[in-house]
């Protein structure tokens, strides 16, 4: 991994809370201080989570219990149009908004249809915003993961199922190409590694074809890969080769635990890095990579680690590339990492948040993901719930 940055080098720092938090008021920042406080305890958000499961399939009335709780905190609303408000409080701040669309498949070709035809929308509502900068999609929002898989794996298809991954295709192509005429850079996101390989594919088969002239389609890198590292550059040459410009995402990794199990149930080598100090040292020098080779590489930064976005800004200074360059962009999660998020764009980064959205009953697996992960990464929960406490201290105010 890179040494650590002298401070007299770092051009940027995250510890100012009145910039973090600026944007909220007394009430809300108490809100948040509550539900962060909550999420810092491991049993009280497995408890939390089983009930609002078993509530949900009961049909208890709890949908305004979740709204003006953690579903407040972490979407935008359960539509486009609900979204509004949040895009534009993030705007104001100089912040960018990527709908999300949160919902997760049922595996039919109806909701695939459904989810396509919704990923269309947010590039459209993209493309008249000048607060909108990414659309995003899941590949297994528009395509079976099980076919998918038994793609990946090589296995011959029969007559309905080589029909059904065509159509997927032809879902993926309709998204980019209608991206690529309305100008709106997508991110082709990144899944689990039994299905990633036929994803690379056809983000790559993507990018072949809407590119050419600047990226408007992003593959994401998942860091926490031992290999993704050097699937990165192999993808640089091929785009090189082929003429066309590279668009990635950079995060470490989201499905840590399933890709772990995996592995040791089915007695194959773990693709996961064996500590964090690995991935952190692939992530930091895959950032070195793509700006050195800023002319034929576009990337955003999905990441809610301090020292990798100071270890960019810091990099970018060294080669005077400016700070609105639109090759770099940074990305967290709304309702997480603020500090980072807000003392980015005050200091004239490009920055967006990743706003999730959708039916509450619907993206509840996703809120159930963000509770426990708050709660799983070291120090998440307690670093939010400490800046959230600091910044009430500092303006004077009790958090009851």
């Amino acid at each position: 991994m890179a040494s650590p940055l002298p401070k007299d080098k770092i051009p940027v720092f995250f510890e100012d809370t009145s910039v973090a938090f600026a944007s909220k008021s007394d009430s809300r920042l108490r809100k948040t201080y509550w539900l962060f406080s909550l999420m810092n305890q491991a049993r009280v958000v497995n408890l939390g989570t089983f009930f609002l499961k078993l509530a949900l399939k009961l049909h208890l009335p709890i949908k305004n219990l979740i709204r003006v709780t953690i579903f407040e905190q972490f979407c935008g609303g359960e539509t486009i149009s609900e979204c509004d408000d949040t895009i534009n409080t993030l705007g104001k701040s100089g912040i960018g908004t990527i709908l999300d669309y949160s919902v997760e498949g049922e595996g039919s070709e109806a909701s695939f249809d459904d989810t396509a035809q919704e990923i269309l929308n947010t590039i459209n509502k993209a493309s008249q915003s000048e607060h909108i900068p990414f659309s995003v999609f899941k590949i297994t929002g528009v395509a079976s993961s099980e076919l998918l898989e038994k793609v990946q794996r090589k296995e011959r298809l029969s007559d309905q199922e080589a029909e059904l991954f065509s159509k997927a295709r032809q879902r993926v192509e309709n998204l980019c190409s209608h991206a690529h005429k309305l100008n709106v850079r997508i991110f082709v996101d990144a899944e689990e590694s039994w299905i990633q390989g036929i994803i690379d594919e056809l983000a790559y088969e993507m990018m072949e074809k809407f590119n050419k002239e600047k990226a408007i389609v992003y593959n994401t890198y998942q860091l926490y890969r031992h290999e993704t590292l050097d699937a990165l550059k192999g993808a640089y040459l091929v785009a090189r080769q082929k003429g066309y410009v590279l668009g990635g995402k950079l995060v470490r990794g989201a499905y840590m635990e399933k890709e772990r199990l995996r592995a040791r149930e089915n007695e194959y080598f773990n693709p996961i890095h064996v500590n964090k100090e690995a991935t952190d040292s692939d992530y930091n020098s895959a950032i070195d990579f793509c700006i050195e080779n800023l002319h034929h590489i576009s990337i955003c930064l999905g990441t809610h680690n301090e020292y990798s976005c100071q270890y960019c800004a810091a990099k970018m200074e060294k080669l005077g590339i400016d700070k609105k360059d639109s090759r770099i962009w940074f990305a967290q999660l709304l309702g997480m990492s603020d500090n980072i998020s807000y003392n980015l764009a005050k200091a004239n980064y490009n920055v967006a948040k990743y706003v999730p959205y959708g039916p509450i009953s619907a993206v509840l697996p996703y809120l159930m993901r963000r509770a426990e992960e708050n709660t799983s990464i070291a120090g998440q929960s307690s670093r939010e719930f400490l800046m959230v406490k600091s910044e009430l201290k500092r303006r004077g105010i009790s958090s009851l």
